[in-house]
């Protein structure tokens, strides 16, 4: 693999590039930018780290001098981990290495952490998306949206691989049903936020495919663009179809957290006042077959009632106890206040 990090080549060398004019041009439209932070997760990536910053480093240096770039190494097994030891000298990159494969939501909240500049970008490191589009979505920051969400609007429409589109239009429509956060790609990777938006965000497993239904719940201003997307050029894709189930429980997760976190009882309440409502219904019917002198001991009904009657008291409680964890938990003012 030939080294063509940018960092080693001249300023003169880089100017001389063609594709420089329209970021500059581009760069026009952002005037007096605040500092960016750009935040890459990567894990096995070793053929796709270099090209990924000789890609970047043009487009921000373009908008801003005041940058930084963040890779955070989610366990790398491959050569990524010595390379990212070299750039590490250069003073605009900071390299962070997880103790172990924490998946890509751990490795974007490190980042996020980590990160010290006014805007956060956040992009995959496989070269799918293109960093000429970071000057569009800092645009819309500067606008004064609090998020920017990208969305792969023609994502395997080029090559006619329309059913492999069929999964994520299911899920995205789905999600927007459930939670009414109205955007078409939750799980695009290139993103924008100011930086204390992303730093409140909560993430751990696959939670980063709904960072758009946390940002709408916290009340922050956001928009989408269309972004594009291109072909994995190196390495090996690190999703299989194992996420699918993983993103089914996770959007209920969402759902509850979203709906529910602040008010537990509501959402165990219900399913116990139903159960335990079948339950009372069951029961008084029996009953009253019971008054009339019919035996009820050995009917099955008898048993599906108490069972029913049992599972309302026990989803109650549930709803109860957390509500005291709830209520236990002390809540910071100023962060409410918009």
């Amino acid at each position: 693999m030939e080294n063509q990090n940018p960092i080693f080549t001249s300023k003169q060398e880089q100017k001389e590039k063609g594709n420089n004019k329209s970021i500059k041009n581009e760069s026009h439209k952002t005037k007096l930018m605040p500092s960016i932070s750009i935040v890459f997760p990567v894990y096995n990536e070793e053929e796709n780290i270099f090209p990924l910053l000789n890609a970047t480093l043009p487009v921000v240096s373009a908008i801003t001098k005041d940058f930084e770039i963040i890779f955070v190494d989610d366990g790398s097994k491959d050569k990524t981990p010595q390379i990212l030891i070299q750039l590490k000298k250069e003073k605009y990159i900071k390299v962070f290495t997880l103790k172990k494969n924490m998946g890509k939501a751990t490795a974007l909240y490190v980042g996020f952490q980590k990160a010290s500049k006014d805007i956060i970008i956040t992009m995959d490191s496989d070269l799918q998306d293109d960093p000429k589009e970071i000057p569009l979505l800092v645009t819309k920051i500067n606008e004064g949206y609090d998020f920017v969400n990208g969305w792969k609007k023609n994502k395997h429409v080029e090559k006619g691989d329309k059913l492999k589109r069929l999964p994520s239009l299911f899920f995205n429509g789905l999600t927007h049903m459930l939670t009414k956060v109205n955007v078409h790609d939750y799980n695009c990777p290139f993103k924008a936020y100011k930086s204390h938006v992303a730093k409140e965000l909560f993430l751990y497993g696959d939670m980063h495919r709904y960072i758009p239904v946390q940002v709408g719940n916290m009340g922050y201003k956001y928009t989408e663009v269309v972004v594009s997307n291109y072909p994995r050029r190196f390495g090996v894709t690190k999703y299989g179809s194992s996420r699918i189930l993983r993103g089914v429980m996770d959007l209920i997760t969402i759902k509850y957290l979203v709906g529910y976190k602040n008010r537990p009882l509501h959402a165990f309440g219900a399913i116990g006042i139903i159960t335990g409502a079948l339950g009372f219904i069951l029961d008084l019917y029996l009953g009253v077959l019971w008054i009339l002198g019919q035996g009820i001991g050995s009917r099955p009904l008898l048993m599906l009632a108490i069972l029913l009657s049992i599972m309302g008291m026990q989803f109650i409680s549930i709803g109860l106890i957390g509500e005291m964890i709830t209520n236990n938990v002390t809540r910071d003012p100023d962060a409410l206040i918009k």
